[in-house]
């Protein structure tokens, strides 16, 4: 077995690059696009009252199936996960002075969408084992001025989403469900996505699904269901005409999904299933090879719940490994395997929280005069997030297709030679 580091000089364990993530891009997304540029409708959308307002024969049949899929009465496309958690928000009435509890254990989007429509996010802290929110913290962040509950399901593993709905339930709010890393994952007798009052999914390049760019909002909600559809397509244009004397919140863009994409997600989606078993077959192997090691903890999976592992995220007991977890992530990289310190930085850590400016010079919508809570976006606020993110988790996306079993088994290999060697790792990084 080789024993020299490469952090040391020694060769690695692997030399190529991972192939790139397609999801399984074949003959099927090939010729739905060719149809699509054949016919020459590239969008069918058009920002008046009638059919073409709901979007071109792609995007309706691709939704319609969205719907059958999930058991959802309405699917809406979006041309962005982000655009379609924007929409979400400005569905829940969050305005000026609002504020939207969410996770600071997420992709930046999350929080952003509430920025989007001049609320406050408010972050309250996660679980130690699934990365949720936790419930008992949410409880604790609840204020006169909250609107809504906005919980992600990290990683590919639900939230506590009946406590969570049963708070915002208690509290007369809404409960919004980040479902962009956890498409097609099961929670308790249901599925994620379909427990709060709207969830988005992502159709973005690295999800589990994809049409390049895109998002998704399921819904049961015929209120919320037509709201979403006007702010996709200029709804100032057209609220008149639906008759809609509330326009609160119904200032249009233009979040639509082309003909192009719709046609790819019609062909995804038929792939969904197969790819959401091939990233748990994957991530049991991992989990399985793993319980070689006593300083890392694999993910927890609830009971009676599903994971759809966007990421294959662990813990560390640097302490039990006697190693740092830098020099320990820095080195198994280093043997050309994919592995990486934590997720992302907390979210209120990030400038635009710490300085108190998202629009113009003026602090808006922190310092609006509308807005009478009281932030609290110090370092320490969500203690559980930062020990997990600093100190703790591990992530590898090597989960995922056309990644293979051989894969995992480089990966396993470089956390063994590392830990054999550790020794000989002259400086801690």
């Amino acid at each position: 077995m080789r024993t020299k580091l490469a952090i040391n000089g020694g060769d690695p364990i692997r030399k190529i690059p991972y192939p790139i993530h397609s999801t399984k891009i074949s003959v099927e997304e090939e010729n739905a696009v060719i149809d699509v540029l054949r016919e020459g409708h590239l969008s069918g959308f058009s920002a008046k009252v009638g059919e073409r307002f709901l979007g071109g024969k792609k995007v309706r049949e691709f939704e319609a199936n969205l719907a059958e899929f999930f058991d959802v009465k309405h699917a809406i496309t979006f041309n962005s996960a982000t655009s379609a958690l924007h929409s979400c928000i400005a569905a829940a009435k969050v305005g000026p002075g609002d504020e939207v509890i969410t996770s600071p254990y997420t992709m930046s989007a999350t929080a952003a969408s509430i920025i989007m429509t001049n609320g406050i996010p408010v972050f309250s802290d996660i679980e130690d084992k699934t990365y949720g929110l936790d419930p008992e913290s949410v409880r604790k962040k609840i204020t006169p001025l909250t609107k809504a509950i906005l919980t992600v399901n990290i990683f590919g593993h639900p939230s506590n989403l009946y406590e969570l709905k049963q708070i915002a339930d208690e509290n007369n709010l809404l409960l919004i469900e980040d479902n962009s890393q956890a498409p097609n994952v099961k929670y308790k007798n249901t599925k994620c996505g379909k427990v709060g009052e709207m969830a988005v999914l992502s159709l973005n390049y690295h999800k589990a699904i994809q049409t390049g760019e895109g998002g998704v909002v399921i819904t049961d909600n015929d209120h919320h269901a037509e709201f979403l559809r006007l702010i996709r397509n200029h709804s100032e244009s057209t609220v008149s005409d639906f008759g809609r004397e509330d326009i609160t919140n119904l200032v249009g863009w233009n979040y639509r999904l082309t003909e192009i994409q719709a046609a790819i997600g019609i062909e995804q989606l038929k792939k969904l299933e197969d790819l959401s078993n091939i990233r748990f077959e994957l991530a049991s192997y991992l989990k399985n090879k793993l319980k070689q090691f006593n300083f890392i903890t694999p993910p927890t999976i609830e009971e009676n719940c599903g994971h759809g592992f966007y990421l294959f995220a662990m813990r560390f007991n640097a302490s039990v490994a006697g190693i740092s977890r830098n020099t320990f992530a820095k080195a198994v990289a280093a043997e050309g395997v994919s592995i990486s310190e934590g997720y992302v930085k907390p979210i209120y850590l990030e400038p635009m929280f710490q300085k108190k400016i998202a629009y113009g010079n003026s602090g808006c919508p922190f310092k609006c005069p509308l807005y009478k809570g009281k932030l609290n976006y110090n370092e320490g606020s969500c203690p559980i997030t930062e020990r997990m993110h600093f100190s703790e988790i591990l992530t590898t996306d090597i989960c995922k297709f056309p990644n293979t079993k051989k894969d995992i088994d480089e990966f396993v290999e470089a956390i063994k030679k590392v830990i054999d060697n550790k020794d000989s790792i002259s400086v801690q990084l």
